[in-house]
């Protein structure tokens, strides 16, 4: 599994108007092939925003990457400061702590 860190800054777009945009893009997000997960990030406080994208293999994350949907977002100028990072989950002690891929996570 493979995981996506993105973060970015808001210009000219109010956090208000932003949370909206997120319900409405959800949808899109969540028939992504090869996604498992998308967890939303926001911090008014700090502007930074962005999102942890979990996905099946690193095929699946780079061809978001590469996709129309990715580049559009990459580019939006009310998104400024845009980076992404990719990370392959150390799976072996996520699976102690419950990590994203744990096979079978432990019962709290």
């Amino acid at each position: 599994m493979q995981l996506l860190v993105v973060t970015f800054n808001l210009k000219d777009l109010t956090d208000a108007d932003y949370r909206q945009a997120c319900v409405d893009e959800a949808p899109t997000f969540a028939a992504l092939p090869g996604l498992v997960s998308k967890t939303w990030l926001a911090d008014e406080a700090t502007n930074t925003y962005g999102g942890v994208y979990a996905f099946v293999d690193r095929d699946a994350l780079d061809a978001y990457l590469g996709s129309d949907l990715f580049k559009a977002f990459a580019t939006d100028p009310t998104l400024p400061n845009l980076t992404a990072t990719a990370f392959e989950i150390f799976e072996a002690p996520g699976a102690i702590t419950r990590g994203l891929a744990a096979p079978n996570p432990v019962a709290v």
